[in-house]
């Protein structure tokens, strides 16, 4: 099965994606970690995508799809993937269709911009090994470090409250109309955000009938 996740960032998709990847044993190929690695190792395409990420803006469609499509040419995709942050825009889904990256199901978590906020604002992540944490919905066991690895927890810089209300205002403007894109052509699944993260993956599990 090849899938897409949408929803507004702090949706779960990134969690959502683990659970859907371990079901059915085909990879997770996130946007957000791909860059992530490219910043920390300080590669050209890093150094670029770092500006746009700082400011909590979309990197430019070009690097995206460059990248996206190397990933998906390794034979771990050969049998399905999950996309996570990607597609963002509609140039960028018409980009997958014309390279031939087809997807079976886009899978939209639904969930208000109040709880994005609240959700956001309260994650932290380990800048050594890049686990990430909830202060309320997934804390680690000791406040403020990484259970993997022991390092400090922080506040990633696109989590702080203002750049949330920016990445959250280019959601609605850039990436909402993928549901609109995909229900055209009969892909388009949505499921509500639940109470918690086990509710979700089950609603999402009957949703995708698996």
């Amino acid at each position: 099965m090849k899938l897409i996740l949408l929803g507004a960032p702090g949706a779960g998709k990134g969690t959502q994606a683990e659970f859907i990847s371990k079901k059915l044993s085909i990879p997770t190929i996130s946007t957000g970690n791909i860059l992530r690695a490219a910043v920390k190792n300080g590669t050209p395409v890093g150094l670029k995508a770092k500006e746009f990420m700082d400011a909590g803006a979309l990197v430019p469609d070009e690097v995206i799809i460059g990248i996206m499509k190397e990933r998906l040419a390794e034979p771990d995709c050969a049998e399905g993937y999950i996309l996570d942050g990607m597609p963002r825009t509609l140039a960028q889904a018409e980009a997958l269709e014309k390279e031939g990256i087809d997807i079976d199901v886009a899978l939209s978590i639904e969930i208000s911009d109040e709880e994005i906020e609240e959700r956001m604002t309260g994650r932290r992540a380990c800048t050594a090994c890049g686990a990430t944490y909830h202060i309320k919905n997934a804390p680690p066991k000791k406040e403020g470090i990484c259970d993997n690895c022991g390092e400090k927890l922080s506040i990633r810089k696109d989590d702080q409250p203002k750049t949330v209300k920016n990445r959250l205002a280019v959601y609605h403007r850039e990436t909402e109309p993928l549901k609109g894109f995909y229900e055209a052509r009969g892909k388009l699944k949505t499921v509500d955000n639940q109470p918690t993260i086990e509710l979700t993956t089950a609603a999402i599990f009957k949703t995708l009938g698996i």
